[in-house]
Formats: C-alpha cells, sequence, structure tokens
C-alpha cells in the first residue's frame, strides 16, 4: 500500500526531488483530496494527502520520478448557489501541472453534474498530469534584452509559421523544433524583427462545440494547462519541453527575444454545460468570478472569468508567469483580454496581480503587454495599466486603416498615432513603447486581406458568418476578392506600402502580423481562430518576395532614426520631428484638422516622410536643401537629388537629406 508522508506546502505542483517528488494543491473548501497515482498499465490507486497548510494541501511520494501519471479526486460540498462544484467521481489536472498526457474529447463523463453530482467516473477517458523534471543546460544562455526603442513584434503562430516551408526538414515543420531551425533564425534576422511574440503555447483544448463540428481551436486561447506546452507542437511529443527551450537558446544566440501569448482569464471548462477538467472541480467558488446564483460572470465571452483578484488567483497566475520566466527563460508575455487581471470586480490599476507582478524583479524587468479590453462592465482600458505594462493600441489600428484605406481621418488625428498616442499613454511615467502601434493581429483580416475585401466572409467557422467584427475599416479598392484587374492591383500595392510605412515609421513599438510581409491572405475570414488549414498556414512558396525586401528595408530605416529609437516623448522643438504640409511649411491649425491628407513627417532633421492619401497626384514641395528618396522607395546608391516630390494618389515616399 503506498503511503505519503507530510511533505512540503510549497512550490505549487509536482516537485521532483533526490528521493521522490512532492505533491501540493489548493483548495479553500475542499474537505479530502485524495492523490490518484497511475501505472503502466493504467491501474489507479488513490491515497489521501496528508498535509494541510492554510488552504494548500500537500504529500511527499518517496521513490517517484519523472514521468509518473497523476491526478486528484477532490472531496466536498455540492452547492451549485454558493458555487460549490466538487464530485470525487471526476479525476481533475493539477492546475500546475508541467505536462498533460491524453486528450480533452468532447464527452459527457467529463461533465461534473447540474442539480446533482453526475456520478459517472471519467478516469477512463485518459486525461492526466504528468511528473516532469525541469533540468536543462542552457548553455550560458544570455537574454537578448533588446531595448523597448529598438523592439520591433512579429506576432506568429507555432504551427502555421513553419507548416508549409518548403526547404525546412519535413518532420519539423509546424513545430517548437522550427522556431530555432537556421533556416527560420536567418529568416528573422533578415526582415529585422527583434522579438518573436507567439500565439498560445501553453496547454490548450478544442471547444466541444467545436469538435462536433469537426473543427479545431486552432489559435490556443482556450486554456486546459496553463503551466504545461502544448504537446501537438512538438516533433517528439517525448522532448516537447526541451525542443521548446532549444529553440529560445537559439533565437536568443541570435538576439531575438521570445514573448508568449498567455490566456490568464478563462479556462476550458467554460459554462455550466462545459466539461469539469480541473478548477471547477479543485475549488470553483475561488477560482473564477460566482454570480449570486451560482453562475459565472462571463466577462470573457468563453463562459467563465478567472478571479484573479483572490489571493489564491494571484498566488496562482504569479506563480505561471514565474514557471515561464524561469524554466522557458521567455522574455515577456502578451496577456489576452488584460483587463481581467485588474478586475476586483471593477478594473483596478492597483489591482493586486499588479502588484505582484510589478514588486517581481523577474517579472518586472520583461516585457509585459496586455490586450487591454474585455467584454465586461468597463472592459475597455486602453490606457490605463499601470507601468510597466505596454497595450495593444487598437486607436492606432483603426486610425491608420481610416487614413488610408478609408480617407475618414484628420491629419491631426493621424499625427496623434503616429505620436505613440500620447493623449493615452503619457502619463504615469509610461514612454512611448507602452503603445504597440499594430495594424493586423491573428484576430481580424491579414494585411492583403484589408485591401482585398470590404466584408468579412466567415463562413467556414460554421456560424452563419455572424462571428468576427464587422468593423474592418477595410477597402477592396473596387473588386471584393483577391485579383481583379491590373488597376486593382497596383492601388492595392501602394495601399499596402502606405499602411507598413505608417506601421514602421511611427514612434511607439511596431508589431508586424507574420505573413503580412509574405502577401498571405485567409480569403476575408477575419476570425480563423478555428481553421487549421491551408487557409491559416502561411504559403512560403507563394510569397511576395517584393513585399517581404520593401518590409525588412522599412525595418532596417526604422532602426536608424534616433527619433524612434530613443523611446521619449515628444517635444515641440526638440529636433525628433516636425509636421509639414504640402509646400514645406509649418501646418496651420486648420489644415491640421480639414486640410487635404497631405503631410510631410521630418525626423530627427534627416529622413522625411512625404505622404498623400487624396486620390489625385500632388505636387509636394520638400523642405530646404536637397533631398534623395531612399530604400525601400529608391535603390541603395539613389543618386537623383530633388527639392520637389510628384507624389502620386494615395502614396507615400521616404527621402533622407543630402
Amino acid at each position: 500500500m503506498t503511503k505519503l508522508t507530510v511533505g512540503q506546502s510549497l512550490p505549487p505542483g509536482a516537485e521532483v526531488q533526490a528521493d521522490g517528488v512532492n505533491f501540493t494543491l489548493f483548495s479553500a473548501h475542499a474537505e479530502r483530496v485524495e492523490l490518484c497515482l497511475f501505472d503502466d498499465e493504467g491501474n489507479e490507486q488513490r491515497v489521501d494527502l496528508p498535509g494541510r497548510t492554510g488552504d494548500i494541501w500537500h504529500g511527499f511520494l518517496s521513490g517517484a520520478k519523472p514521468g509518473l501519471h497523476y491526478g486528484y479526486r477532490v472531496h466536498g460540498p455540492w452547492e451549485p448557489a454558493q458555487g460549490h462544484r466538487f464530485n470525487p467521481a471526476k479525476l481533475l489536472l493539477d492546475p500546475c501541472a508541467k505536462r498533460v498526457d491524453g486528450e480533452a474529447v468532447d464527452s459527457p463523463l467529463f461533465h461534473g453534474g447540474h442539480d446533482s453530482p453526475d456520478p459517472h467516473d471519467n478516469a477512463s477517458l485518459g486525461l492526466r498530469s504528468v511528473v516532469v523534471h525541469d533540468a536543462f543546460d542552457w548553455q550560458n544562455d544570455v537574454p537578448p534584452r533588446t531595448p523597448w526603442g529598438n523592439t520591433v513584434i512579429y506576432e506568429a503562430h507555432v504551427k502555421g509559421l513553419t507548416w508549409l516551408h518548403p526547404q525546412l526538414p519535413e518532420n519539423i515543420r509546424g513545430t517548437y523544433k522550427a522556431l530555432g531551425h537556421p533556416l527560420m533564425v536567418a529568416w528573422f534576422k533578415q526582415l529585422g524583427i527583434t522579438a518573436l511574440e507567439l500565439l498560445p503555447v501553453a496547454h490548450f483544448a478544442s471547444e466541444p462545440r467545436l469538435q462536433r463540428l469537426g473543427l479545431s481551436n486552432y489559435w490556443g486561447y482556450n486554456p486546459l494547462a496553463l503551466f504545461a506546452l502544448h504537446p501537438h507542437y512538438a516533433s517528439d511529443p517525448q522532448q516537447t519541453i526541451n525542443e521548446f527551450r532549444e529553440a529560445v537558446r537559439a533565437l536568443h544566440q541570435a538576439g531575438i527575444e521570445v514573448i508568449l501569448d498567455i490566456v490568464l482569464n478563462h479556462s476550458a471548462e467554460t459554462d455550466l454545460d462545459g466539461p469539469t477538467f480541473s478548477l471547477r472541480g479543485i475549488d470553483n467558488s475561488t477560482y473564477y468570478w460566482i454570480r449570486e446564483d451560482g453562475d459565472y460572470h462571463n466577462w470573457t465571452g468563453c463562459g467563465n472569468t478567472l478571479n484573479l483578484s483572490h489571493p489564491a488567483g494571484v498566488d496562482y497566475a504569479h506563480a505561471c508567469l514565474r514557471y515561464w520566466a524561469e524554466t522557458f527563460h521567455v522574455d515577456g508575455f502578451r496577456f489576452d483580454l488584460a483587463t481581467i487581471m485588474g478586475r476586483t470586480p471593477d478594473f483596478d490599476p492597483q489591482a493586486p496581480l499588479f502588484t505582484a507582478i510589478k514588486n517581481d524583479p523577474l517579472l518586472c524587468d520583461l516585457k509585459l503587454i496586455a490586450e487591454p479590453w474585455d467584454i465586461g462592465p468597463g472592459g475597455y482600458q486602453v490606457g490605463n495599466f499601470p507601468a510597466p505594462f505596454a497595450e495593444w493600441n487598437d486607436h492606432f489600428r483603426d486610425a491608420t486603416r481610416r487614413f488610408w484605406l478609408e480617407q475618414s481621418l484628420s491629419l491631426g488625428e493621424l499625427a496623434g498615432r503616429f505620436a505613440a498616442s500620447s493623449d493615452l499613454f503619457k502619463r504615469a511615467g509610461r514612454l512611448p513603447s507602452a503603445s504597440v502601434n499594430l495594424i493586423t493581429a491573428h484576430d481580424g483580416f491579414t494585411l492583403r486581406d484589408c485591401v482585398c475585401f470590404s466584408h468579412k466572409h466567415n463562413e467556414a467557422n460554421g456560424e452563419d458568418n455572424r462571428d468576427g467584427t464587422d468593423n474592418n475599416h477595410s477597402n477592396n479598392h473596387g473588386h471584393e476578392g483577391l485579383g481583379g484587374s491590373l488597376d486593382v492591383v497596383e492601388r492595392r500595392r501602394a495601399s499596402v506600402h502606405a499602411l507598413l510605412t505608417t506601421l514602421l515609421l511611427s514612434q511607439g513599438t511596431p508589431m508586424l502580423l507574420a505573413g503580412d510581409e509574405l502577401g498571405h491572405s485567409q480569403h476575408g475570414n477575419n476570425n480563423a481562430y478555428c481553421q487549421d488549414n491551408a487557409l491559416t498556414w502561411l504559403s512560403w512558396q507563394h510569397a511576395d518576395s517584393g513585399l517581404m525586401h520593401f518590409t525588412a528595408a522599412l525595418i532596417q530605416l526604422r532602426q536608424r532614426i534616433p527619433a524612434l529609437t530613443r523611446n521619449v516623448w515628444w517635444e515641440e522643438g526638440d529636433g525628433n520631428v516636425a509636421w509639414l504640409d504640402h509646400a514645406g511649411q509649418p501646418l496651420t491649425a486648420q489644415a491640421w484638422q480639414h486640410g487635404a491628407l497631405r503631410l510631410q513627417i521630418l525626423l530627427s532633421n534627416t529622413v522625411l516622410i512625404a505622404i498623400n492619401a487624396t486620390s489625385d497626384v500632388a505636387e509636394m514641395v520638400l523642405p530646404q536643401g536637397g533631398w534623395h528618396a531612399i530604400p525601400p522607395f529608391a535603390g541603395e546608391d539613389n543618386p537623383v537629388v530633388i527639392t520637389a516630390w510628384h507624389g502620386p494618389a494615395h502614396g507615400v515616399c521616404v527621402f533622407q537629406r543630402s
């Protein structure tokens, strides 16, 4: 008969020690906790955790080793109106499991019950936590610590980025291993990006609804186990952890940071009709925001909302972030629906989790990026997150699209976004880098689709095209869909160049969606979260090489402009920026608000961005002195010095003072 000793209450989860494994589990309202151990044949042995320190249950199993499969059965009250849903018939995952075996299939056996606990045991479904040893030779790995002012982020999906890359070994395409392959590292360096931001790599599940439709959760925003890597991105599932760490190590050696998109706002247990995998059966009323009737506050749109203001929720999220930073050497996080992190339940910039992160010497030095909204009351919080957080700036996205694709934005409004949205971020000690500027992201149209589709086309998602936003500020240039006349194609190319130039030469932190530099299209699908197929996988064989070189040249140019890399707010007369009209003179108040959409932006007194967003050709007089166009708008050794620019309709060009 297996026996446990009391063990220790820290660290969270299952920790391998010299002579065994220490297990801990938080539950404030449990009456008894059973550790369930499985042998190679799947036979289960149950043993009570003998220790309890505060609300932490714990025990030590002598002689246990990495690879041991385990789970929990938690006993306690079944009082749904009070939020308690304990049901020991359900085998539960360790919330801090570092590896999970098995699949979260759509089965009624996972359901814990509605008015009464469901008595059917779910162990036969084979979803197990696995004990992991975290040892790894980092070979003196040094994080790049790229200054914010030099940071250019590249948002990518682990699988979609490399699945169709013809030059990669076939057995590693779409995997962690491919991220650190010399071919991909060379591509990142050639493009000039400094940080690879990955869509969720923590172990996620496909929602039951998608499984019934024959679809899957491709993006990964449905977390099953926040401490565990998603195994399906590994070329060898037994080496998942090391494959990811090897990729991080290789990227660091090339000076490229790794930022993880992390989902600390809900879990894959969804609503009350959803499965019970872990938190719901361990301590439902503590881990989630519970309404007075015992149901969930659904401020995420995913059925439930994690309570990250409760001390246990803070400890859980904090431990998770530290684990990824310590064990995987990641350089930062992008937080999905991050308003949830500050809910108390109203949003509070001084919320407990924010304070814990700020006071943690490891985490506060990482790159922390908030998606500053959720769908709950007061959920839109752009500009309100505390330092050291940066934020996705949807004001920049919408303004840039409106300016170039709709011509429905004034010069003054564009300039405000171009100058890192100081109206939103210039306070409380925050710097221009707090504005993460984007035109596109995984959620929405790709850049090519922005200029090819005026309406979303999401029929493949199985929701009758109801899902996804209708507010795209896109322009099909007279032809809905790819293709079109030569004139349409040329006007689209001009728009793409204008959008990329605005993104990559604006103040703030630019974020480029992987594939935009290749001309990738999702055929008008602006919510491709469930499309794990050629719609979302990047087609390297059909890449637009001209656009690739254009994008790389813009990034290289950005790094040579002190006004953009210093990461200081621009002040009048400081030599960082001057705003000029079509005649090379300072803009008047009238022109700022009501003038024609023609503008010259002089950066660091040496680089001039000339913009003609009107539908007519414009003759623009450049500021005093001679100017010559520079890459990507002219050749490297362009000898032509001009004093005026014959600006095409919807055109942009960058010059350098001779």
